[in-house]
């Protein structure tokens, strides 16, 4: 009998442009930048699955996450960041930089099979940009298919 496939599933909180970026399929890798080790540094893997949530909006989209990169920023990693995965995150404007030079952690993800879904009404009232919302070993099925 084969395993049931373990994953985590995430809530990532995107503003505009970036969420229909992704939805379109022109953001290939999501980026999340911070001072501190906070998720989803070191919490995020290959096979996990990923909720799309719209800035004070709706659940609108899923994806999973095909490859990760952890980085503790000085400065040759920036400067990978930026040759290697600049187009790839949308991240031509030198505001999109400026707004994250104080970040000393970031993680980047290549995401797969991003479908948009009917949006889900989802109440959060904190700041965080990335939630972990669950560790799954078989309870939670997702229908991959749908990914």
């Amino acid at each position: 009998m084969s395993e049931s496939p373990t994953f985590t599933l995430h809530l990532a909180i995107l503003v505009e442009p970036y969420l229909q970026f992704i939805l379109d399929g022109k953001k290939t890798v999501e980026s999340r930048f911070s001072t501190r080790k906070f998720a989803p540094y070191n919490r995020v893997e290959k096979g996990d699955v990923v909720l799309l949530k719209q800035s004070s909006g709706p659940i609108v989209g899923i994806c999973q996450v095909s490859y990760v990169w952890f980085y503790q920023l000085e400065p040759e990693s920036w400067q990978t960041i930026k040759e290697g995965f600049a187009t790839a995150i949308c991240a031509q404007d030198p505001d999109f930089w400026k707004q994250r030079e104080a970040a000393s952690f970031a993680t980047l993800m290549r995401i797969q099979n991003v479908k948009s879904i009917e949006p889900i009404k989802f109440v959060k009232r904190d700041r965080r940009g990335w939630v972990v919302l669950h560790q799954s070993s078989g309870q939670l099925q997702l229908d991959l298919e749908i990914l």
